[in-house]
């Protein structure tokens, strides 16, 4: 099995949806943004406020070709696939997944995450603008999309089916 990238918006479920599709699958799960935290020996917060945004980006980058050949389900953080390089390198190594849920939703989620500096650090408008730039760039970076305004388990349910077809 080719690995399984999930990509979305901050909020849309990548993790909670990865950990279930991995169990489905009976394969490893990994957790970008934590096996980056990891790696580093640094918060997300620490990264860009010490380095900065770019250079986590960079990181991300490297994450995602360190993939080659290994199997699993791995949750990318929200802006992981916006370059077109990471989409590219993902979808050859693997399949991309956009989990597509609506703005609200994924804003409810993390309005108060202080984990999530961009999150942290925008307006709800800025985080709007932010969702409606990206989406194009996820669905442009995705081998298929799956509606994510359901329960975890219906929406890993749903990228199964898709990945047996």
């Amino acid at each position: 099995m080719r690995p399984v990238f999930l990509c979305g918006f901050m909020g849309c479920g990548k993790t909670t949806v990865g950990k279930r599709l991995s169990k489905l699958l009976g394969c490893d799960f990994t957790d970008m943004d934590d096996y980056i935290q990891t790696l580093e020996g640094k918060t997300i917060p620490e990264i860009f406020s010490q380095y900065s945004e770019e250079y986590f980006r960079d990181v991300e980058t490297r994450v995602i070709k360190s993939f080659v050949g290994k199997t699993g389900v791995i949750a990318t953080g929200g802006g992981a696939l916006l370059r077109d390089e990471n989409g590219r390198a993902a979808k050859e190594i693997g399949t991309v997944v956009f989990i597509d849920v609506k703005f609200n939703t994924c804003y409810m989620r993390i309005k108060n995450d202080k984990n999530r500096p961009i999150a942290a650090n925008s307006t709800k408008e800025e985080l709007l603008k932010r969702y409606n730039d990206r989406k194009p760039k996820y669905i442009k970076n995705s081998s298929f999309t799956v509606n994510g305004n359901h329960g975890a388990l219906t929406v890993a349910n749903n990228i199964l089916s898709k990945l047996n077809d």
